[in-house]
C-alpha cells in the first residue's frame, strides 16, 4: 500500500533520515520506535506530505506523493504529537468545523459526528470547551479529527505522549479497534504499547532502520545470548565457576551484587546463541551440597533488544 524507497531528509548538514526503504502493507498496524532524535517524526511528516524529502520516493496506492500530494492526503488522517486544536471552541463545534472543511455533506455530518464521538469515547465531553478537557480527551479529539473523513491510512505521532496509564490503555484500545479496518502507522516511546498493539515494529536509530519485524520474531532473531539467573545457598563464586565452566554452551558466569542475604550467592550465566544448558547446570548443582534458591531463564524483552540496537557507539 505504501512503498518508500531511499528516503532521505537533511536539515542543513544534519541527516535526520538516511536512505530508508520499506513497504507498509494494507491493514497493517506498524509501530515506529526509536530514541529521541532518531528521525521518527521527520519520517512521519514526509509520509503525510507535510514536508518534502531531500531525496527518495514515496508511493501510496501507486500515487507519487511528490506530484500527487493532494490525492495522497485525501487517503490519510494525521495526528501530530501535539494535537493542533482550537481551545476556545466546544468539542462538538470543533469537530463539526473539521467535518465541513473535510467536505462531509450537511445531511451526513451529524451521523458522522455521532459515529466518531462514540468510537473515540467523546460523548461525555462534546458539550465542553476544549480548554476544559483533560489531555487524554484532547488526544481523543485530535484522533477524531484525523479520522473524520474515514481515511484508509492513519498516521499518529506519539498518540499517547504525556497520558496517564489509564488513558494510554484507552487510546491503545481505540487504535486496535480502528486497526481492524485501516492501515495505521504510529510512533511511540512506550515499548509495551508497541508490543501489545502492533503487527510489525520498525526500529530506527540515527536515521536508519536497524530492525523490522514482529515483536516475537525480533525477540527470536535478535536475542544473540540468553541469560540464566541462579541463586545458591552454601556456594562461593570460585567453586561455582569451576563446576559450571566445563558445560558446553556457557560463555560466561558472573556474580550479581545487591542481595541483602550475604549467605546467598546470586549468579548470571550467559549462554551462547540458542543453547539451553539448564539441564546440565542442574545436574552439576545436584551433585554438590549447594541449595537452589532461585533458577530461571531471563525472558528476552523488546526493551532489551531496543537498548541493544539503539545504544550509542
Amino acid at each position: 500500500m505504501i512503498q518508500v524507497e531511499s528516503l532521505t531528509k537533511y536539515y542543513n548538514d544534519l541527516c535526520a533520515v538516511n536512505e530508508i526503504s520499506l513497504e507498509i502493507r494494507k491493514g497493517e498496524i506498524l509501530g515506529l520506535l526509536g530514541p529521541n532524535g532518531a528521525g521518527k517524526s521527520t519520517m512521519l511528516r514526509m509520509l503525510t506530505g507535510y514536508i518534502r524529502p531531500s531525496a527518495g520516493t514515496i508511493h501510496v496506492k501507486n500515487l507519487d506523493i511528490a506530484n500527487q500530494d493532494l490525492e495522497v492526503k485525501k487517503l490519510m488522517g494525521y495526528l501530530p504529537e501535539s494535537a493542533p486544536l482550537y481551545h476556545d471552541m466546544l468539542v462538538f463545534d470543533y469537530l463539526g468545523y473539521v467535518a465541513s472543511i473535510r467536505g462531509i455533506e450537511k445531511n451526513k455530518k451529524f451521523s458522522r459526528l455521532k459515529e466518531i464521538s462514540e468510537l473515540c469515547g467523546l460523548n461525555s465531553v462534546m458539550h465542553m470547551s476544549i480548554s476544559e478537557i483533560s489531555k487524554g480527551y484532547k488526544q481523543r479529539v485530535g484522533l477524531a479529527h484525523a479520522m473524520m473523513s474515514d481515511p484508509e491510512i492513519l498516521v499518529l505521532d506519539e498518540p499517547t505522549s504525556g497520558l496517564d496509564p489509564n488513558q494510554i490503555v484507552e487510546i491503545r484500545r481505540i487504535i486496535k479497534q480502528i486497526g481492524k479496518e485501516k492501515t495505521i502507522i504510529f510512533s511511540t516511546h512506550i515499548l509495551s504499547e508497541a508490543e501489545a498493539t502492533c503487527d510489525r515494529i520498525v526500529i530506527i536509530n540515527q536515521g536508519k532502520i536497524v530492525a523490522d519485524d514482529s515483536a516475537d520474531n525480533l525477540k527470536m532473531s535478535l536475542g544473540k545470548e540468553s541469560l540464566i539467573n541462579i541463586s545458591l545457598l552454601n556456594a562461593d563464586i570460585a567453586s561455582v565457576k569451576k563446576e559450571l565452566d566445563t558445560i558446553e554452551g556457557i560463555s560466561s558466569i558472573s556474580q550479581i551484587n545487591g542481595r541483602d542475604d550475604k549467605s546467598v550467592l546470586s549468579i548470571c550465566v550467559t549462554c551462547k546463541g540458542s543453547s539451553d544448558p539448564r539441564e546440565e547446570i542442574y545436574k552439576k548443582i545436584k551433585n554438590t551440597d549447594w541449595t537452589i534458591i532461585d533458577f530461571h531463564q531471563e525472558a528476552k524483552t523488546l526493551e532489551k533488544i531496543f537498548r541493544e540496537l539503539t545504544k550509542e557507539n
